[in-house]
């Protein structure tokens, strides 16, 4: 039911979004490229399990598509296809010396309202962007350390070991912030954004063990993108 809700206030998102497009200045600029970053992330378990970030680099594609300038906002959507290395690293205090630090492959893929305030196509523009974020659980790995012992693990919280997720399908909201610099061979955005969870990694019903298992994310990242379409006009700065 989360899934269809979030589909469904997507839908709406975006249609009120294309409505409001008619107001102002009409865009029409596609433009698409790479992008590239590192991401910091911890999982909100519930029972909780003390952890530390894990950091991993982050790679895709991203296309953009500016409609329309209203007053001084220049609105627009951005779309990407990214491939993310997720999953948690446990802070151990238990005395038995152990490590232990999981790897969670996603594709994922963000569908942001871009608004900009600034220079369109010489100089800088300050950039915001937030929407529905969408995953797919590829595959994972454990890494363990020291002479495995759980038998003193505070709440004997111990169910994640050897567990694959119950849930493939990840989904949640993505914001973030960052400063664009146009130029006439393209645009660099370097952002910070920040990914909170909504779908569970782990089986959330009465018959799971955690009663919530999602992931949080801070990433750091730099896209360039090239214009395949760019609005005519003299005016536009």
């Amino acid at each position: 039911m989360k899934i269809k809700h979030t589909i469904l206030y997507t839908i709406c998102f975006l249609a009120s979004f294309q409505a409001a497009a008619q107001v102002g200045e009409h865009r029409n600029d596609l433009s698409v490229g790479v992008t590239g970053g590192y991401t910091m992330n911890k999982m909100d378990f519930m029972p909780k399990i003390k952890q530390t970030m894990k950091g991993a680099p982050m790679v895709g594609v991203a296309a953009r598509y500016i409609c329309e300038k209203y007053f001084t906002t220049i609105c627009g959507v951005v779309m990407e296809l990214q491939y993310n290395n997720l999953g948690w690293k446990e802070l151990i205090e238990d005395g038995s010396g152990n490590t232990y630090k999981r790897d969670l492959h996603f594709v994922q893929m963000p569908v942001l309202m871009q608004m900009g305030w600034g220079r369109e196509r010489r100089g800088f523009k300050f950039v915001f962007e937030a929407g529905p974020q969408l995953g797919l659980y590829l595959s994972g790995k454990e890494y363990m350390g020291g002479e495995w012992n759980t038998s003193a693990r505070p709440n004997g919280v111990v169910y994640q070991y050897g567990k694959e997720p119950d849930n493939k399908v990840d989904y949640g909201i993505a914001a973030g912030l960052g400063m664009e610099f146009s130029s006439p061979i393209g645009h660099i955005l370097l952002q910070g954004r920040y990914y909170f969870g909504l779908g569970d990694v782990y089986d959330n019903s009465k018959r799971g063990d955690f009663g919530r298992s999602a992931n949080q994310t801070i990433m750091v990242k730099m896209t360039y993108l090239f214009d395949l379409v760019r609005t005519k006009g003299d005016n536009i700065k």
